[in-house]
């Protein structure tokens, strides 16, 4: 007898679909893209995918594209741990104090509208050209968003789970570990997702406004040295490079990351 109910997939089918269904739309994606591209019939405005998917293939058999991604991923770890670090201290000394919260408050409102690209000159005159000025640049970017967030999903406990901590004699740093940590993880998440776009795509940027003079080497460099030889497929190739990163990132470490915490622990659908 049909009772209106529908059955629960297993759990290794429920963790297959959402992949099949990102894996269709970047299908009809790359189709919508080689049909413009064969529209266009113009490779140097628009490449066709497969023509992209050929340059991609030749520069990374060769190990040139391998090696600019990691030059500039080597990059964008220093400053991203580098903004983790001074978020945790910022968020620490806000949640112990009302002064370190009116403070992290403030620099936030002052700092985070505030593009990190804007910063490029500045960082240039004090770090000079090369690597520490982008590790600058993408820290500021990482620092206010993942400390804007953590603080928001703190403030966002319930008073009744601190309470329960306290009544548990949970103080301190142990408080923190145990309850305040894990009830703010999904916001903390969020910001880390935040902060590691944000930190990418001033990587990119950066390095396209001062690659040629730094000699950094990274993706944004190769991206605007194959557009000045008027490379197009290979321009193409390296932002298909951004961005096959980013769906990793995502898709894979991050997805794996709320796989191992707040799915597991019910925080979040």
């Amino acid at each position: 007898m049909f009772d209106g109910t529908r059955p629960i997939p297993a759990a290794g089918e429920a963790r297959w679909r959402p992949l099949l269904r990102r894996a269709g739309v970047l299908l009809v994606l790359a189709l919508a893209w080689e049909l413009y591209g064969r529209w266009i019939a113009n490779d140097l405005i628009f490449p066709t995918f497969l023509d992209t998917i050929a340059a991609f293939w030749r520069m990374t058999v060769t190990g040139e594209l391998p090696a600019r991604a990691a030059a500039s991923l080597e990059v964008l770890a220093m400053g991203y741990a580098a903004g983790l670090a001074l978020a945790a201290v910022l968020v620490t000394f806000a949640v112990a104090s009302t002064f370190g919260s009116e403070l992290l408050s403030t620099l936030t409102a002052m700092f985070n509208p505030l593009p990190a690209i804007a910063l490029l000159p500045l960082a240039l005159l004090w770090f000079g050209l090369g690597a520490p000025s982008l590790v600058f640049v993408i820290t500021h970017s990482v620092l206010w968003a993942v400390a804007l967030n953590a603080h928001s999903g703190v403030r966002a406990i319930p008073p009744t789970l601190r309470r329960v901590g306290e009544n548990l004699g949970l103080r301190g740093w142990r408080l923190t570990l145990h309850i305040l940590a894990p009830a703010a993880l999904p916001a903390i998440i969020a910001g880390l997702k935040i902060g590691w776009a944000f930190a990418w795509r001033t990587l990119i940027a950066a390095e396209l406004v001062f690659g040629t003079s730094s000699r950094s080497g990274g993706l944004g460099w190769l991206i605007f040295e194959r557009r000045n030889n008027l490379q197009i497929d290979e321009v193409f190739a390296g932002l298909l490079a951004v961005i096959a990163i980013g769906l990793v990132v995502e898709g894979v470490l991050f997805r794996a990351l709320e796989r191992r915490t707040v799915d597991r622990w019910g925080l979040q659908r």
